[in-house]
């Protein structure tokens, strides 16, 4: 559930504010659109790795703003401060080599903010709502940028054992003919 201060900071990234504040007094389940890049930017991630990432950043007390959850496009976005674009990109960089799959929003993108009290079943959901206006810190964009390669590299592996699990299982399904003709020659000499 987020806070009055959590409220009154995020609506002030609205269009009008007020108008903002209005609507979450009458339905505070309804979502809002808030435009990012004025106080928050956010990083978008496939929601696998993103309840992964949230986990890991929880479970170790990393530094860690606001989180939200869309169930529907399965996406998880993380807050970070304003600005923070290019340094995110180097910290990435600096962890990985391989191509990260994010969506960087600042200005000039708009995000959908649930409302300060959204029900489980919610389309647009808090996995961690504000309280107060987050401090902008390197180390929020650091811990996340860290976990974020490390969970996706995680999640990646994990993806790839399972479709090596499906084929080698689809493999021992098969008649025993066609599986000779699979294995080494050999095998057939002992």
């Amino acid at each position: 559930m987020m806070s009055k201060r959590g409220i009154q900071w995020l609506s002030a990234s609205a269009d009008d504010p007020e108008a903002c504040r209005e609507h979450w007094a009458a339905d505070p389940r309804a979502p809002y659109p808030l435009s990012a890049g004025r106080y928050f930017d956010v990083v978008s991630v496939a929601q696998r790795v993103g309840l992964e990432t949230f986990e890991q950043l929880t479970r170790h007390n990393m530094p860690m703003g606001p989180v939200v959850m869309d169930r529907s496009a399965r996406r998880t976005g993380f807050f970070l401060p304003s600005g923070q674009r290019e340094r995110f990109a180097r910290m990435v960089l600096n962890e990985t080599t391989d191509a990260l799959s994010y969506r960087y929003l600042d200005e000039g993108s708009v995000i959908v903010a649930p409302g300060p009290m959204p029900l489980s079943a919610d389309r647009y959901a808090w996995l961690r709502a504000p309280t107060r206006r987050p401090e902008a810190t390197p180390a929020r964009v650091a811990a996340l940028a860290a976990m974020l390669v490390a969970t996706s590299a995680l999640v990646d592996r994990a993806e790839q054992y399972e479709r090596e699990r499906v084929d080698l299982e689809a493999t021992l399904r098969e008649p025993q003919g066609q599986l000779d003709a699979l294995l080494p020659e050999v095998a057939h000499e002992r």
